[in-house]
Order: structure tokens, then sequence, then C-alpha cells
């Protein structure tokens, strides 16, 4: 918002600066003080501005997009809509997809079902932990930094871990029907596994997390979803400044009052979610009842009710980890979201 400005006007006047003079341009549908703007500009600039519509299921072959989320058949009209307008432009003058009602070629949807992008609703079981016991501990990374963001990678998580819920149960039942009795036993443990639902946030402290936090909380709630407890850690990225040799700072060094400030803010939103009056003003400023146990102490670990606060992502990591081994019958679905900077923080610890 520094740089793109306050209001949606402002940010998609700055979006605009990529119109050129005489060349098509697509958008997909916007709230109405952002289109007006678009238009305005791209009448200015004799652009012809079009209106990409999402992709249409049913021409993907019965394949689905390889990126997950409802708002990616929106994106999925976009590129069709450019790749298509390009194709044309350069000479191969038979191609035209853009009203894609019909059919698409294979290689369009070999691209939209191969897709991949990191830290936007990817889902990566712990390395670790698949080796002692599969599918016990496995992290949702999607980096949301807005309220808006927040709802949808609510739902996906939401989605994705039901999706999970009965595809064990599936491979439970199926195996269980088997003669083998070793596939018995095993899998009939698997299905008697609670999973319990974690989250590990941050966010950059130029952002709200009063506009954050609530979002989430209720956007899971709304499915059912409810988390044990919160996670609240420094982005190790901070640390590594390019081109410098410095080493990250020792848990004792941290400063972790921003984190603090999430945690009380978490505790008291839960608080309010389980009947107790609480606003965000209050949960903000509330007076928490907070205890750290004696190796915790040592480490720099805050516990409070529904949420702990970790002086460093490892830590957070190995308690996650230690939790599973001494607990063989829960598995951990950890939504890891907030900040880009702790979706790739959480990947390179997790993937090393």
């Amino acid at each position: 918002m520094e740089i793109l400005g306050n209001t949606l006007g402002q940010i998609a006047g700055e979006k605009a600066g990529i119109f050129k003079h005489g060349v098509p341009a697509f958008t997909v549908p916007q709230p109405e003080e952002a289109m007006s703007v678009l238009e305005e500009k791209a009448s200015l600039l004799n652009v012809h501005l079009q209106l990409a519509s999402p992709v249409d299921p049913i021409l993907l072959s019965g394949l689905q997009l390889g990126l997950e989320g409802e708002h990616q058949y929106l994106n999925a009209g976009l590129a069709i809509a450019l790749c298509s307008t390009w194709l044309q432009r350069t000479g191969h003058v038979g191609i035209n997809y853009l009203n894609q009602t019909t059919s698409l070629p294979e290689e369009f949807i070999k691209g939209l079902t191969t897709a991949a992008l990191q830290g936007r609703a990817q889902i990566v079981p712990d390395r670790f932990i698949e080796n002692e016991s599969s599918g016990d501990l496995v992290f949702y990374l999607d980096g949301a930094h807005s309220p808006e963001s927040m709802d949808v990678c609510a739902k996906w998580f939401c989605l994705a871990i039901k999706e999970d819920y009965n595809s064990l149960a599936n491979r439970a039942h199926n195996e269980l029907s088997s003669p083998h009795e070793s596939g018995h036993i095993n899998n009939h443990k698997t299905s008697k596994k609670s999973s319990t639902q974690i989250l590990l946030f941050n966010c950059m402290s130029v952002r709200d997390p009063q506009l954050l936090l609530p979002r989430l909380m209720n956007a899971c709630s709304s499915h059912g979803v409810h988390f044990k407890n919160a996670l609240f850690v420094p982005n190790t990225s901070v640390y590594y400044k390019v081109g410098t040799g410095a080493s990250p700072p020792t848990n004792s060094e941290v400063d972790v009052s921003w984190q603090l400030t999430l945690q009380r803010l978490w505790e008291g939103l839960v608080h309010g979610e389980k009947g107790v009056s609480a606003t965000c003003t209050d949960a903000k400023n509330a007076d928490l009842t907070c205890e750290a146990g004696p190796d915790d102490t040592q480490k720099g670990i805050q516990n409070c009710e529904s949420s702990t606060v970790f002086p460093s992502l490892p830590l957070a990591i190995n308690w996650l980890r230690d939790n599973i081994r001494k607990n063989q019958s829960v598995r951990y679905q950890v939504l890891v979201t907030g900040s880009l900077h702790l979706v790739g923080d959480v990947l390179r610890l997790i993937k090393k």
C-alpha cells in the first residue's frame, strides 16, 4: 500500500501502468471502484480492455487445475485469453480460444493441469515424521497476507483436510477388506487416529493482524474447523540478509514482542469464540495468564491456553515433531499462513 496506494482505485491506477498504446489487455471481474479506473486508463491509451471468463472445468478433459482454489479458474481463464491472443499476434492465425466454449488444445490443458506454484495452497508432509509414521505431520502452506486472501486460504484448508480425511478413510476401508492380516492391523491403527488442526502464523508488522486473524478464524469456524493451538514465530529469513555472512541471533536475542501481540489477539478471539465477550481491541490489550514450563523458560517459549510463542521457527517445528512422537494416536494438520516469508522459511526447513 505504501507503493501502490490506499484505495482500490489508486491501486488499479498503478496496475494499469502495464497498458501499452494499441495493445489488447485483459482483466478478470473487479470491484466497480477498480474496474472504472482500468476502463478509464484503457480508453486514454486506446487499449482494447477485455474481461476474461473463468475456465469451464469441462474443458479440462476430466483433469484438475494444477493450482488449488476456486479463484484459480479465473486465473486460468485469464491465462487462456493472454496466450491465445499472443499466439494470434505472432502469426498463429488459426488459433482462437478466447471464448473457450467447446475445446482447448492439448498443450493448454497440460499447462493448466501441471502448473505449480510453491507456497500457494501447497501440501507438504513432513519428511522426518513421514519416515517414522506416514501422514502424521502435514503442512498446508499458503502465503495469504490480506483479509480477502485469508478467506480463500481458510476455505482451501478446510476442504483440503476434509479430502485428506476421506482419502484416509477410503484407504483404511479398502485395506481392512484385504486378506493380508498385517495390512488390516496397520490401517486399523491409522483409521483410529484423530486429526488435530494447528495454526503456524506470522505476519509483517506493517500488516494489521486485527484484519487477518479474525477473518481466518471465522472462515475456518464456518466450515467446522477449530485450531487446537496457534504457534507464533518470527521469520527466520529476516536474519539472512543477501550478501552478508551474518548468522542469525540466538533465541535469547530475538525480539518476540510482535509475536506476543499476535498471541494476545488470538487468545482474545478464542475466548470470544467460546462465549466470553471479547472485541478485537479487548484482545489486543488483554492481560493474559501465560506461563513457561521449566524447559521452556530457557528456550524463551511463552505458553498460553490456546497458543504458544516460539523465539525461532526451528523450535516450533521440533515441538510439532516431538508431540507427534509422544502421541501416536494424533495426526497434526498444520496451516502455515500470514506471510510468504514464513512459508518460504518452513519449506526450507521441512525439505532439507
